[in-house]
Order: structure tokens, then sequence, then C-alpha cells
């Protein structure tokens, strides 16, 4: 294989937005991904504020619009015996990014693949799976690849870049173990139809919980996508139940959808997610850098995971273009990159394990069967509350904006309805 300037690996949001970038910035960049399609269900599907925001910066508002969307423009949770509460309002962000863009997440990576081919020096490898890290004179200098056929070749690199989640191969192969924090709950996703005539916001989230269990319903167009969590360790015994105990346990959380769980025809239905919250103490070594899943897995609490992956990205880009134009990238270009979004992350994932404490953990051990009063008393007294939330999901502590190279003419937001 040819010599690039830099492998991704992984064709997740990370590495397609980081792919775009370096290659507006003129970078040869080649993104290896193993499978041949993104068509992957239940993999990540909000495009937050700040990635609609960086996606006018970058002029591609307009065709991402036209994108199959719904918007989520509030989490509202509902209270037995009294009114909902919001929990948080996005309409309180500034327009046009006062909303979640709800897509299917290959609608999203196809987008960005079609933006990038764009460009002269850019390269996706479907069904290339990177199997290990080139090494010489204690630097990688490129990934082992195999390839469509099976064969194994060689891609060599002045850079390489793992964005191939949180169970990556490279951060294994380069030995960086990330410190694992504790998870209270893995989730099971799965499909339920929904009627034309049933109201109800489209991208709406719904919760509803139960001693040991919860349940999150997202309001799609044709469809319910439900998300069952339940303690860690669970999933033997709900194999065990098989597919009639599992529907009873959807019909008793959500009652209103009990007559469509024969719409879970087996268990093979269900998507069963290991939930991780992990994050690596180094990001790099010599010639290998890790950004997104790759350096901290994310908890669904809060679904910023892709918001803060693509945030990453787009500092990568900015940070190691130069060094990546002149062929000589150092260890201290890599600390940049760490040193810039570390922080960020270990906030966002300081609130996790808060709301992993404070909430998923009492109801996983059946100490309690409803979201937290006080949490509810804070919602309702502190108007303040909806305001930080939407602006902490939607944007991060530290948003990034489109580097000044890899911006096109045409890229002022317009006012949406």
């Amino acid at each position: 294989m040819e010599k690039t300037g830099c492998a991704v690996v992984g064709g997740g949001p990370a590495g397609m937005m980081l792919g775009l970038l370096l290659a507006r910035a003129g970078v040869r960049v080649t993104v290896l991904e193993k499978h041949a399609d993104f068509l992957r269900d239940f993999r990540g599907d909000t495009v937050h504020p700040s990635t609609v925001r960086l996606i006018d910066e970058l002029g591609l508002g307009q065709e991402f619009r036209r994108l199959p969307q719904s918007r989520l423009k509030s989490v509202v949770f509902p209270v037995p015996g009294g009114p909902p509460v919001t929990m948080g309002d996005f309409d309180a962000l500034p327009p046009p990014y006062n909303y979640i863009a709800m897509m299917p997440q290959w609608d999203f990576l196809n987008f960005l693949a079609r933006a990038a081919a764009e460009e002269p020096g850019f390269t996706l490898l479907m069904s290339h799976a990177a199997t290990g890290l080139v090494r010489d004179g204690g630097r990688v200098r490129g990934v082992r690849v195999r390839t469509p056929d099976g064969t194994q070749e060689e891609l060599r690199a002045d850079l390489v870049v793992a964005t191939d989640g949180r169970h990556s191969a490279l951060r294994a192969a380069a030995g960086l173990a990330p410190k694992e924090f504790p998870v209270p709950f893995d989730t099971w996703w799965f499909r339920l139809p929904r009627r034309p005539d049933e109201t109800g916001e489209v991208a709406g989230l719904v919760p509803a919980f139960g001693p040991g269990e919860a349940l999150v319903g997202l309001t799609r167009t044709d469809f319910y996508q439900m998300g069952y969590l339940a303690p860690k360790g669970t999933d033997v015994r709900i194999r065990a139940e098989g597919v009639e105990g599992f529907r009873r346990r959807i019909a008793a959380l959500r009652p209103d959808l009990a007559d469509r769980v024969d719409a879970i025809a087996s268990l093979e239905d269900l998507h069963w997610l290991d939930v991780r919250l992990d994050r690596l103490q180094s990001w790099h070594i010599n010639g290998l850098l890790c950004i997104g899943d790759a350096a901290h897995a994310m908890s669904p609490a809060g679904g910023v995971g892709i918001n803060l992956a693509v945030q990453d990205a787009v500092a990568a880009a900015e940070l190691l273009a130069p060094a990546l134009l002149r062929g000589q990238v150092t260890s201290a270009d890599l600390h940049r990159v760490e040193r810039r979004r570390r922080p960020p992350t270990v906030i966002v994932q300081t609130a996790q394990r808060v709301m992993h404490r404070a909430v998923f953990g009492p109801i996983m051990a059946g100490k309690q069967a409803k979201f937290p009063a006080a949490a509810l008393f804070v919602a309702r007294r502190v108007p303040a509350v909806r305001k930080i939330m939407p602006r902490l999901i939607g944007f991060g502590p530290r948003p990034e904006h489109a580097p000044a190279f890899a911006r096109r003419t045409g890229a002022a937001p317009q006012p949406q309805p």
C-alpha cells in the first residue's frame, strides 16, 4: 500500500470528521473502515448543536439540512400524578442551534464521506481492517491492514490516529490501558412500531422507571427506538427468561406500548451495549494518537459521546495539520491535542459519574423505582438548570470551531423555523 500523511483507523464520526478536515488542509489522509458500509443499527445518531454549527462553518449546512432528520427540542420526564418536568429545554439555546438533530448515523457518515471525497488528498478504504501497528526506531510508522481479499499489507504514515472505538485494537496494540469507572447498567436497544395516527413530538424522549430497571423511548417518524436499562451482568438472566419474559418487562414499564411488544420477534432483535466509562491516562505514543471513544469511552447518559468525539477531531485537525504538512509530527504535537481535549472530557465524564451514582445506581439496585425527587425539585424550582443542561449536552464545556483552512464560502447559518 502507498504511504500516506495520516492514517485514520475507524470510520465513525470522529474518524470521518478528522479525515475531512485534514484533507481540506491539504494533508494526504487515508481512512480505514473495517466494515463494507456504514449500515449498523443502534449506534449514536444524535448530531449536537456544536456539530451542526461546525457543519455550517464548513459550508455544508444546506446539504446537511436536506438529510432526513428530526429535532429533539427538549427532554421531558413524565411524573405520575403530576405535570411533566422539563429537564432540558434546547429552545433556550441561541437559534439556529437550539435543537439536536436525530438521524441514522449511516446517513451522517455517508454525508461526511461525500464531502471528503471532493478533496484530492482524501482516501476512504472500506472493508480494510487495521490489525496492528508498524514500528520502526521506537516510533509508530503505520498500520498493518487486512484487505477485503484477506491479504495482509502495510500502510505507512507520518501519523496514525486511532478512532476505532471503545474496543480499540490499536490502543491495545500500543499498550495503552484505560482507567475504568464503575457503571451500574447495560443497555439493550430495540424497536417498536409507531402508528401514523399516534401523537407525540418526533424525536421526543420518554423515560420510564421500575425497581432495578428503566426504559427510554425515543420517538421517531415511524417507530420508537427503545433502550432497556438493567444492572450489569443481567444479560445472561434476560436471555434465560426468553423473549416472552422480555416482552412482559417492556409492557410493565410502558403499558401504552403493550399492544405491540410482539414486534420483538426474538432475542436476536435486541442489541446489547456493554456500557463502559473509561479514559486513557495517556492518549498517545510516538507516532500514534487516540481520540474519541478510543481515548475515552462514554456512557450513554446525556447522549454526548458523538459530540465529544467530533470535538476531539476538530482540535486534532487544527493542531496537527501544520506538522503533518511538514511531515514531522512530534510527541509534543500529540500532547497538545490531549492537553486541549482532556479537561472537557474529564468534566463530561464527571457529570456522567454523578448521574450514575445519584440516578441510575439507586434504580439499578432496586432502592427506588422513579427519577429522584430531589432532581425533579431542582428542575422545577431552579430555571437555570434547564439552561445549563442543554448547553452542556449541546455544546460541551469546550466547543470547537472549524479551522480557518477548512471553512468554505456559503457557510453562514440560516435561521430555522
